[in-house]
């Protein structure tokens, strides 16, 4: 049975996406700036989704926030795509044992919970930075996609058009664009969409533990570090509004790549 495009999921992603990337041509307060005299108010006329516990805007801090999440999310997926394909590629071209070295080294890291790595990495690095946590996020989320990367390669490696090339002399990066990634990019971009929702996810639950970005600095994840206090006083659209934003981004996201999943299935099968 064909899946249907989920367009109800594209257009809302797209909205949502839109919204953030020109919130400055928004009307609207400053999302920075805090007000003393509208700390914690609830939604009204004058702030539509309220104010949190320094007196910012929520609606403002909902859109500019939103721009720094889809780009932690876009930065750690782009570097640990780039980082799976080349990592899997080598893995699946190369002899059996270093096939095999590379991917029990692969199994170790996997067995790992991927938030004690960005932990550990974080901590490593130092101050949370947007760059920080979008490099460290990355660093820790490509192992997935690099398997099912080798084991498209490791069927292909013996394909007659990538023994001539071989044969004649090209190099690595060569049979890669040309040859290989063609065949195997449908087949794990359901996986590489996941990740973007994955890794905003994360980005979301560093800071909620208080490991992620300062609530000075404006993210969803940020807003979300507030809930606590929210809960304690009551303020139940700090912790609701920003996270039906993170849900419905969420759940936009994990359509779209189920979709791309059972597509790439079904092309594969044809």
């Amino acid at each position: 049975m064909n899946r249907k495009l989920p367009y109800i999921s594209i257009t809302i992603l797209a909205v949502i996406a839109a919204g953030c990337l020109l919130t400055g041509l928004m009307p609207g307060q400053n999302p920075y700036y805090m007000n003393t005299e509208a700390i914690s108010q609830a939604p009204s006329a004058a702030h539509l989704f309220g104010t949190d516990t320094l007196g910012r805007d929520i609606f403002a801090i909902i859109w500019n926030g939103g721009r720094l999440s889809l780009a932690i999310g876009l930065l750690a997926t782009l570097l640990s795509t780039v980082t799976a394909i080349i990592y899997g590629c080598v893995s699946g071209l190369a002899g059996p044992r270093i096939d095999d070295l590379l991917m029990r080294f692969t199994e170790i890291l996997m067995s790992i919970p991927q938030i004690l790595l960005v932990i550990f990495l974080q901590a490593i690095w130092g101050e949370p930075t947007v760059l920080s946590i979008g490099i460290v996020l990355g660093a820790t989320g490509w192992m997935a996609v690099a398997k099912m990367v080798r084991s498209e390669v490791r069927q292909m490696r013996d394909a007659e058009y990538v023994l001539a090339a071989r044969s004649m002399g090209a190099g690595f990066f060569y049979i890669l664009w040309h040859h290989l990634m063609p065949n195997f990019m449908s087949a794990i971009m359901f996986m590489v969409v996941t990740n973007l929702g994955s890794a905003i996810a994360a980005e979301a639950t560093l800071s909620f533990l208080g490991l992620g970005l300062p609530t000075s600095v404006i993210s969803w994840g940020s807003l979300m570090s507030l809930s606590q206090k929210a809960m304690l006083t009551g303020a139940w659209w700090l912790l609701i509004i920003p996270g039906v934003f993170l849900v419905i981004t969420l759940i936009c996201i994990t359509e779209i790549g189920e979709y791309l999943r059972t597509t790439g299935r079904r092309d594969r099968l044809i």
